[in-house]
């Protein structure tokens, strides 16, 4: 059974979300603290779902693949139950599906050399498989210039045990983790007092590396378009949802 907090953060997710247009007008984003990003070194981005590095971090990953960064992406699920009761895609095909669009997005961003590596821990429950996933994310930090993985308060499930497994392997192997939002540009709101803004800094991204990524977004056709014309089969991302995703900045949290 889902908890109160569970079912509150999912009603959040499914209720109507927050106008891009709204944080575009909000001058606070802009002046956000800027942030810098390694110049040499090892970089690894940790994904809860194939996607999520992308929208929260693919300019940033362009930026880094440009620079000659070594990245490495963990897919920490493969993302099979985005579409639950699908008939028209089984979740095994769809976990193999977001698998090709991950490689493909990563072409589109200049950063075919990534490593990619997918552990696949079972969508929808990551936080039951957190302990063993801090411990493997640890061994693949050490020696790290910087782990990056999606923010604690991010009002999904997965998202939010991705990124507190993270911050543990992160401390015990000694790097520093940036956290990137995705969900919260849905249900939050400019100055919304559940947000550490105090904590937020900004990563600008010149007109090559957001092209870069609104290609890379592109090419996730399994979640930003309909699998077939029934409700089971909608987009989970559709177009007033990768809006929040192609501004020409992204916001993380130290």
């Amino acid at each position: 059974m889902t908890s109160p907090a569970g079912q509150a953060a999912a009603n959040a997710i499914d209720a109507p979300g927050t106008d891009e247009a709204l944080w575009q007008a909000w001058p606070a984003l802009r002046s956000l603290p800027a942030a810098g990003l390694p110049a040499r070194g090892r970089v690894v981005i940790v994904a809860a779902h194939p996607d999520d590095e992308v929208l929260g971090f693919g300019g940033s990953i362009s930026l880094l693949a440009a620079a000659g960064v070594e990245l490495t992406v963990v897919s920490v699920t493969d993302g099979e139950r985005s579409h639950p009761d699908s008939r028209v895609v089984d979740p095994v095909s769809l976990a193999a599906i977001r698998a090709t669009e991950t490689r493909a997005a990563l072409d589109e961003l200049g950063a075919g050399r990534a490593r990619v590596i997918r552990l696949g821990i079972p969508d929808t429950d990551v936080a039951g498989h957190e302990v063993p996933l801090a411990a493997k994310l640890t061994g693949l930090l050490r020696g790290a210039a910087l782990c990056v993985a999606p923010w604690t308060g991010d009002l999904h499930a997965d998202h939010e045990a991705a990124g507190r497994a993270a911050l543990r392997a992160a401390e015990a192997a000694g790097v520093p983790c940036l956290l990137y939002p995705v969900w919260m540009w849905h249900w939050a709101r400019p100055d919304d007092p559940r947000v550490p803004w105090e904590s937020a800094v900004r990563i600008g991204l010149p007109p090559a590396a957001l092209a870069r990524k609104a290609a890379a977004v592109e090419r996730f056709a399994s979640q930003i378009r309909p699998l077939g014309p029934a409700p089971e089969d909608a987009a989970i991302l559709p177009p007033e949802e990768t809006a929040h995703h192609l501004r020409d900045l992204e916001v993380v949290f130290r």
